[in-house]
Formats: C-alpha cells, sequence, structure tokens
C-alpha cells in the first residue's frame, strides 16, 4: 500500500516512525522483499563524506562606521569575491592563499563553523556614501550576520576510478596516482550515497530537506555538470551523473562534518558529509534502496590520459573497490577510498536519529529535478 510524505511525516512526531540506514536496508529487503519493506519501514537514511570542490560560503559582514563599499577582500589571507554589494562576500573551497599554498577557503570555512577567529582585511574606491576605502579586522561566526553555505555541485550519482598507466606519479583532484597502475583510487560511498538510493530521483528534488555539514541544509536547485545521459547497470548510473546545487545555515554546522583539505599537488578542497532521507512511499522505492555495493559499478579510467573524455578501461563494483584489490590484464591494482564510508556511515546514522527522535521532518519537493539534462563541452574558439 502508497504512502504519502504526509502520513511519515505524522509517524515520526508520534515517534512511530520506522527508520533505517541504506546500510541496513539492503537486509531487509534481501529477507522480506521490497514489498513487505515497504509496508514496514517510513523512512531510509543515507550518507556521503567526502572532497567536494564546487562549494563555498556566502558571508555577510556588517557595516563599519564610517561605511566601506568592499570591492577586494581577504578572508584569512584567501581572496573572497568582492562583486556583490557593500558587505556581501563569495568564499570559495578551492580559492588559495596568496601566502599560504596549503591554506585556503576550504580551510576558513571549516575553522569559522570551529569557532575560531579569522582575518578580515578589505578596500575599496571610497564614495559619498560609502567613504572608507580600507578595514583591517577580525570576526568569528558568531559576530557576523548571516553565513551559509551554497555549493552548485555536490554529491555526485556516480563516480570513476583513478588510475595512471604512465611512467611518472601523477598529482590530481583523485590523489596520488602512481606510475604503471601501481594504485587506484575512487569516490563514493557506494550502498550508502544518497543519489545512488533515488537513482532518478523520485524523493528528491528542490526543496528537499537534508543533513548538511552537521545541520539542516536543502536541495536549493539541480547540481552544475547534471546529467542523465549516462549509461546505467543495474538500474544504476555507472560513472558521473546527477548532481545536487545544496544551502545550508554554517551557524547550524559541525567542523566534524565541513573539514578543508588540502590535495597534494593539486590543490584545497572541502569534505562535506551530506544526509539525505529517502521516504519509502512504495516498493519500487524500497527496492531502489536496498542497491548494494555488488550492484553498483564504476569505471576505471586511466588519468595520464589528458583528453576530457578518457577511455573506460573496465567497470568494477563497489564491493570489488572495497576489497582492497582489483584485477585488470593480469595484474592485481591496490585500491583506495578518497571519500571516507566510516563518516558516511555516521551521517546516515545521525539522521536516522533525528527522525526516529522526531527532530527532523521531511519535505516534498516543491520542484522535480531534470529528467532530461546533458553536459556540453566548452568550444575554444579564436
Amino acid at each position: 500500500m502508497a504512502k504519502t510524505v504526509s502520513e511519515i511525516n505524522e509517524r515520526i512526531r508520534s515517534g512511530k516512525a520506522v527508520v533505517y540506514t541504506a546500510e541496513e536496508m539492503v537486509d531487509i529487503v534481501r529477507d522480506k522483499g521490497a514489498e513487505k519493506a515497504a509496508e514496514e519501514v517510513d523512512v531510509v537514511t543515507t550518507g556521503t563524506f567526502g572532497a567536494m570542490c564546487s562549494s563555498g560560503a556566502f558571508l555577510n559582514f556588517g557595516h563599519s562606521d564610517p561605511p566601506l563599499r568592499m570591492t577586494n577582500i581577504r578572508v584569512n589571507g584567501v581572496e573572497a569575491y568582492g562583486g556583490l554589494a557593500a558587505v556581501d562576500t563569495y568564499i570559495g573551497a578551492t580559492q588559495v592563499s596568496e601566502s599560504d599554498r596549503t591554506y585556503g577557503g576550504g580551510f576558513v570555512i571549516e575553522d569559522l563553523i570551529a569557532g575560531k577567529r579569522v582575518s578580515l582585511e578589505a578596500w575599496g574606491p571610497g564614495t559619498d556614501c560609502y567613504v572608507r576605502k580600507n578595514i583591517k579586522t577580525s570576526f568569528t561566526l558568531d559576530e557576523i550576520n548571516e553565513a551559509y553555505l551554497f555549493n552548485p555541485r555536490n554529491s555526485y550519482q556516480n563516480y570513476g576510478v583513478a588510475t595512471n598507466n604512465s611512467d611518472r606519479t601523477l598529482h590530481t583532484y583523485m590523489g596520488k596516482l602512481l606510475p604503471r597502475m601501481k594504485n587506484a583510487n575512487y569516490s563514493s560511498a557506494g550502498e550508502l550515497s544518497p543519489l545512488l538510493n533515488d537513482p532518478h530521483l523520485e524523493t528528491i528534488g528542490v526543496g528537499t530537506r537534508i543533513f548538511l555539514g552537521g545541520g539542516e541544509g536543502f536541495v536549493s536547485w539541480q547540481g552544475t555538470q547534471f546529467n542523465t545521459t549516462v549509461p546505467e547497470r543495474n538500474g544504476v548510473p555507472v560513472g558521473g551523473s546527477r548532481t545536487l546545487a545544496l544551502i545550508g545555515d554554517m551557524k547550524q554546522m559541525s567542523h566534524r562534518f565541513v573539514r578543508g583539505l588540502d590535495i597534494y599537488g593539486y590543490g584545497i578542497s572541502l569534505a562535506i558529509g551530506i544526509g539525505i532521507p529517502i521516504p519509502v512511499l512504495n516498493a519500487d522505492i524500497a527496492r531502489h534502496t536496498a542497491v548494494s555495493d555488488a550492484d553498483i559499478y564504476a569505471n576505471l579510467t586511466d588519468y595520464s590520459v589528458t583528453s576530457r573524455s578518457r577511455p573506460t578501461l573496465a567497470q568494477y563494483t563497489y564491493e570489488q573497490l572495497k576489497s582492497g584489490t582489483i584485477e585488470y590484464d593480469g595484474h592485481s591494482i591496490r585500491t583506495s577510498p578518497l571519500s571516507s564510508y566510516r563518516n558516511a556511515r555516521i551521517v546516515a546514522n545521525t539522521l536516522k536519529d533525528w527522525i526516529e527522535h522526531g527532530e527532523f521532518l521531511l519535505t516534498e519537493p516543491v520542484k522535480k529535478l531534470p529528467e532530461e539534462s546533458s553536459v556540453k563541452t566548452l568550444e575554444i574558439r579564436e
């Protein structure tokens, strides 16, 4: 029998909701079948924790006296965008400090959420209404007005596996890749990953309430590079497909789930914990939430190929990837995750606890995300 989000929320309010993580749901559907599981389970929680470079934060500092229109801004030595209103800015996760290449926007965001005091230097042209031309001060998260993450592309539905068939070590956003395919790195929580448990976004859309960085967040739009044309296997995309744009109040968050990253030889990024609750409205949704690591495939690609369209060498399940080694062309390749499954599990279980204690209600999307969308390439024209 089909359920509604409203009915599930009533069960959450009354403390009667049955909630499992996506990891737990694998065995439940295997043992009871999708129909019975759909009758018994109300919500499935998911989780992921990994580098999400397309992230950043909007900050509003408030006006000084006399006021300044900030057009050139540095927070802890990291450039922030100066093309907004007088004291609004956006600081990107991957922006690097001008004085320390191992520090950048991702660390500024973590430091603020951790309650640390950071420096602010800003300059402006000076106008009749904003007479000040520069300022040097410091602030904490509690001392400014608004501070919220706005991330254009998070929670990739699936991603490739990176290896390196050249004679030299490569330093990439997929980590350190040793020569002659001595290792392979992957980046997904597999069976816990949010969009792999709702592969066609039947329950996730604009307005969906989520766990973001230890606090409450929302899906604000489809993420950039949203792509529905990726081939599927077992009903799940094989490779980068759908993404989400997310928003959430930094003042609710915990630096346990928002961490700056220095990816050696590549640059700065931000690791974020994201969890999405999936209402089990029917048997089909129950079946999707029971996807296991053995069902999810990812493409192995050679990052020494500089073309954007790297050929697929082979496909492997996340069960194989998580075993620590895969076999290719007669030899073993050591595998390593760039995302943390341990923290993804903590995210999913924390969200489960919130729902079971009536602290987190579900929302229905106010707008569905695109059913058809492809990714364009940038043409070089002179």
